[in-house]
This record gives C-alpha cells, sequence and structure tokens, in this order.
C-alpha cells in the first residue's frame, strides 16, 4: 500500500525502506549508497563477490563429478564379467551379415574361443584353430557354449 507522499506501509512503520535479502548478498546500487562506499571500495566489493561466485560454480562442477565418479565405481563394483579367457562361445548373425540367408538359417555361429577380454565388455574371439580376429566384439552380442 501507497500513500500520497510516497512512503509505503513498512517505511511508515519501521522508518526504512525495504530490502529484500537477495540486495543484502549481493547489493544493488540503492543499498551501497546507503551504505556510502565509493567507487574503489565499491568495485573491489563486485570483484570479490565475483570471484565468490566463480568458486561456488567450480566448486559445484567438481562435486558433481565426484558424485558421479563414487556412484559409477559402486555399480561397476557388483558388475562382473562374463566370459573369461579360453572359454567357449557361440556369435549371434546379424540380419545384416552374409551368414543370414533367410528365415530357416541358424542365428548363431561358432564355437568360438575368448581370447581376451577388454574393458566395457568386448571381446577378441579366436577360431577353433587358434586364429585370432582383430575385431572386438560387444559381449552382448556372445553366448556361452556348452560342449
Amino acid at each position: 500500500m501507497r500513500t500520497s507522499t510516497g512512503a509505503t506501509s513498512y517505511m511508515l512503520v519501521y522508518g526504512t525502506k525495504a530490502v529484500i535479502p537477495a540486495e543484502v548478498k549481493i547489493p544493488s546500487l540503492r543499498v551501497i549508497q546507503e551504505v556510502k562506499l565509493d567507487d574503489a571500495d565499491w568495485i573491489r566489493v563486485k570483484q570479490e563477490q565475483l570471484i565468490l561466485i566463480d568458486k561456488r560454480r567450480m566448486d559445484t562442477v567438481c562435486h558433481g563429478h565426484l558424485y558421479q565418479n563414487r556412484m559409477s565405481s559402486a555399480f561397476n563394483k557388483r558388475v562382473k564379467p562374463r566370459f573369461t579367457p579360453r572359454q567357449l562361445v557361440l556369435k549371434n548373425i546379424f540380419p545384416h551379415q552374409e551368414e543370414a540367408k533367410g528365415k530357416f538359417a541358424p542365428n548363431w555361429q561358432g564355437p568360438y574361443v575368448v581370447h581376451k577380454a577388454l574393458s566395457g565388455g568386448a571381446l577378441i574371439l579366436a577360431e577353433m584353430d587358434e586364429r585370432v580376429s582383430m575385431k572386438p566384439i560387444n559381449s552382448d552380442a556372445i553366448k556361452r557354449y556348452y560342449a
């Protein structure tokens, strides 16, 4: 509520203008004029506030990275490798491959021997005559062969 002289209800009750909390943390020009800072002090205060904002932003980014690393390590701790070297496996035949000859063709080819298990679930396979394929394959396209 404003009166005709421009005074607000707050000013009539408390005798000063209302200051919102954001103006206290990051002073506006009105608050600075009331405190009567000179230009050099005002510039120094503004620079310190900007440096503090940048520092808090970097702290937040670092905290986010640390949190993601903790979460991924906690998850990966429980993940067990599905295949080990010298294990017999079958490889999936995808529809775009030459080996996919139609509806009644087999869906798996092999057996192969796991030559090496790479990080992230990729495998290097070797044929039964020990010829090693240099192309890694995702372990999702592999299933265990029981002989």
